[in-house]
């Protein structure tokens, strides 16, 4: 019995030895794990707090283009995926042109395949279409997608990047330059808060139908959703999007846009520490700032200073001086040669022109392009009469008021001789307000017996000195008394034609004056004739005839060198309707741009 207590008693004390063994082990564990997650914390704070990015902020009322807010708005930062806002404009430039569509399908390529997350997850010789790369470059920040679009336009990358370093130029952003289509880290690719939010003006000013992607909150790619990184949509009223970013040397970026009510502001910031500071600050300027926006649209909308521009629909750049266009003459067979003939003016000199100023992101000029018009140039050779007298119209004046009282017999208009025909359709051309040439010459003779005006255009004769002149030259010399004598002497009988009527939808013109249009103009083409110039707006008058109804269509030549060109224009428009029948006419493919007048 003895031994059995003995032995009974030394396991309790092996058994109580051992827990006491494993309870200090347990204690001195949680103790180390204890630390260690002290530790941790501590180093996540200290890297937290010592991050600190560069900030920048800017809030700008797209209604007024006024500037609300700014803290570092013009210094140099690096745009991180806010790059891809550029990269889906000029996008949409190819959608809106027709050059793609939404279903054509992009090529991958191995460069693009390989490009760093966030990224779709694309192989090399896979396609993806143009609608599921501009989702995929809202919602995920996709950089493969990016570069897939960059290839697509571009070629290249690289050529890609010109290209939109050029649009950004365009747009009036001097301080933003592109490296790569994505945003990926790169020292030179650089932008500032202001150029950010110009960009995001522009793009919805110019493609309201492509802009609604940006409001894109969820996407479906090969069965997997894919939520916004902006996470202001859906959580602040008003927020329709556009586009987050972030790199280690940017910070946390963010370009938003928010419509309440009539207002409309833009805000950008650039270099928030986190995510969810970032969204913090936004939303705190927006806030702060909404009810200063102004309720009623003032500000032209932002527009393209393309230094290549084609003719078919803006004005080239002109490198010689226009000549003005020679006022009619009228010659009277009295005391011709006693009328001197005026030296030729000097031509003027053509104004050189200056770069638009900035002004919160808006370029003011009176005749921006609207670039994406794909018609042809084609040299159109023009030939005229062209004579210049002075102190000749107050003596034909006289002489047709002699003539007057006798031209009841004159035949008829239907009786005219052929040859009078032409005289009469340069004469209806005259009355054309922005036609500067051909231009008639109008002969008025009083012949004792006689007593009718013949009003034509003769045929050159030897006796005479008048020549068809070369338009970009000066008129040639001319002996006056010779060249109405030749007249007197061809002349096989007195005739009378009748101007004709000016058309119907141009204004007839006063004298040598341009007629003055009021109100605001806009231009829906630059046409090689004029026919097709009036087609071009009766098919804009189609089109947006709730702003056209009551506007005043006329046309108006220009040209460079020897090709003439014809300007489609309306005016007498308000800047709400100008603005409002441009964005009507670009959804149906015509280009249009507005012009304070």
């Amino acid at each position: 019995m003895l031994g059995v207590s003995f032995a009974s008693g030394r396991t309790a004390r092996y058994l109580m030895l051992a827990l006491a063994t494993v309870s200090l082990t347990l204690m001195f564990t949680d103790h180390a794990d204890a630390r260690r997650r002290h530790h941790r914390h501590h180093r996540v704070h200290v890297k937290h707090s010592s991050y600190n990015p560069p900030f920048a902020s800017i809030v700008v009322d797209a209604n007024s283009g006024g500037t609300l807010q700014s803290t570092n708005a013009d210094a140099l930062r690096h745009p991180a995926s806010l790059t891809k806002i550029m990269t889906l404009y000029m996008l949409f430039e190819q959608l809106e042109s027709g050059k793609l569509r939404l279903d054509s399908q992009l090529e991958v390529s191995r460069h693009a395949s390989v490009q760093a997350p966030t990224k779709l997850g694309l192989r090399p010789g896979q396609t993806i279409r143009v609608e599921d790369a501009i989702k995929g470059i809202v919602t995920r920040s996709a950089n493969d997608a990016a570069v897939v679009v960059a290839e697509a336009i571009g070629g290249s990358e690289e050529n890609f990047c010109k290209m939109m370093t050029r649009k950004a130029r365009a747009l009036g952003m001097s301080k933003t330059t592109y490296v790569n289509a994505s945003g990926l880290p790169d020292d030179d690719q650089i932008t500032t808060a202001r150029d950010q939010a110009t960009l995001g003006r522009a793009i919805q000013d110019r493609f309201p139908t492509y802009y609604r992607y940006f409001s894109t909150s969820v996407f479906t790619w090969r069965g997997s959703p894919i939520r916004n990184h902006n996470h202001l949509l859906g959580q602040m009223d008003g927020v329709d999007g556009i586009k987050t970013g972030y790199v280690r040397a940017s910070g946390f970026n963010l370009v938003t846009n928010i419509r309440r009510g009539n207002r409309h502001l833009v805000g950008v910031v650039l270099g928030g520490r986190s995510g969810g500071s970032r969204d913090a600050t936004m939303r705190r300027l927006l806030a702060e700032h909404l009810d200063e926006g102004a309720t009623r649209r003032t500000v032209a909308a932002i527009t393209e200073r393309n230094p290549s521009r084609t003719a078919s629909d803006e004005e080239p750049a002109a490198k010689t001086p226009s000549r003005p266009a020679p006022a009619p003459v009228e010659v009277a067979s009295a005391a011709p040669e006693s009328i001197p003939t005026p030296a030729p003016r000097a031509p003027e000199p053509a104004a050189k022109p200056e770069p638009a100023p900035l002004t919160s992101g808006v370029i003011a000029s009176k005749l921006a392009a609207i670039p994406g018009s794909a018609e042809p140039m084609k040299p159109v050779r023009v030939k005229t009469v062209q004579v210049r007298m002075a102190q000749a119209k107050t003596i034909a004046q006289n002489a047709i008021k002699a003539a007057m009282p006798r031209t009841a017999n004159a035949a008829p208009v239907a009786e005219a001789a052929p040859e009078a025909a032409p005289a009469a359709s340069v004469a209806a051309s005259a009355g054309h307000p922005a036609f500067p040439a051909p231009l008639p010459i109008v002969i008025t003779r009083n012949t004792p017996g006689l007593g009718e005006a013949s009003i034509g255009t003769p045929a050159p004769s030897p006796s005479s000195t008048m020549a068809y002149a070369d338009p970009n030259r000066g008129p040639p010399p001319m002996t006056l008394g010779a060249q109405a004598r030749a007249m007197e002497a061809s002349a096989p009988a007195p005739q009378v034609v009748a101007s004709a009527a000016p058309s119907q939808d141009i204004a007839p013109s006063t004298g040598t004056k341009p007629v003055a249009h009021s109100g605001w103009i806009i231009q829906v083409g630059a046409l090689e004739s004029e026919s097709e110039a009036r087609q071009r707006l009766n098919a804009a008058r189609e089109n947006a005839g709730r702003y056209l109804g009551r506007a005043d269509p006329f046309t108006e030549v220009f040209s460079k060198g020897r090709k003439t060109y014809y300007r489609a224009r309306f005016a007498g428009l308000s800047q709400d309707s100008a603005e409002a029948a441009c964005k009507v006419l670009k959804r149906s493919d015509i280009s249009c741009m507005t012009i304070r007048n």
